[in-house]
């Protein structure tokens, strides 16, 4: 699941195992417990100047909806989507979309669009498969305010 995955725009919205939600701005699914997810959370919501992006756990129940639409599983641990006028991708790719709309230093993740698909895919599986080294955090428990707000629970 390492490009942008090939489903009709917004196709969630037909799925009856998809709760609704408000999909009018740019949302991340990530891991609610895994350091290095709360730090993309972090700082997401440090350099999103707009306030555009909302985050959701992948461990929620809409989280846990939209990765079984798109063929994914919540345990595994590149279960990773970024969400952008009701398309979604995963991999580096979410990572350089999510640079790109951010903007400012965050751009600079777009430098990865430039490595070879296969390798992006290489680099996005070594970090998502030893993330746990990173350490574990609760996202929806950091007591950072602007965070919070981000949250869809």
């Amino acid at each position: 699941m390492a490009r942008m995955i090939e489903r009709e725009a917004y196709s969630y919205r037909t799925d009856p195992a998809v709760p609704p939600f408000d999909d009018t701005r740019p949302i991340v699914f990530m891991d609610g417990e895994c350091l290095l997810c709360t730090q993309g959370a972090r700082l997401i919501s440090r350099f999103d100047r707009r306030g555009e992006f909302r985050i959701a756990s992948t461990h929620s129940p809409l989280g846990t909806a939209m990765l079984a639409h798109y063929g994914m599983e919540v345990d595994d641990p590149e279960s990773w989507l970024f969400l952008e006028e009701g398309r979604a991708c995963g991999s580096l790719q979410a990572v350089t979309g999510i640079g790109r709309r951010l903007g400012g230093p965050a751009r600079m993740l777009g430098v990865f669009r430039f490595l070879p698909r296969s390798m992006q895919d290489w680099i996005y599986r070594r970090v998502a498969r030893n993330r746990r080294a990173f350490g574990r955090s609760d996202m929806c428990a950091l007591p950072d305010p602007a965070l919070q707000t981000r949250i869809l629970r």
